[in-house]
């Protein structure tokens, strides 16, 4: 089960750094995303997503 979980994680926090990346927010090479945690991925999405609805100035 432990092993399913892991990938569950893995797949999650892949998802999120494609995302990011692709939102033009971070860059390509930005290695900082690797070592962010499951639960700083989905803060920084979430974050990211509330910055996007925001009209612009």
């Amino acid at each position: 089960m432990s092993r399913l979980l892991r990938e569950a994680i893995h797949q999650k926090k892949q998802f999120l750094i494609s995302k990011l990346l692709l939102s033009g927010f971070y860059q390509q090479d930005d290695k900082r995303l690797r070592d962010y945690t499951l639960s700083e991925l989905e803060k920084e999405y979430e974050s990211l997503k509330t910055l996007k609805k925001e009209p612009l100035q």
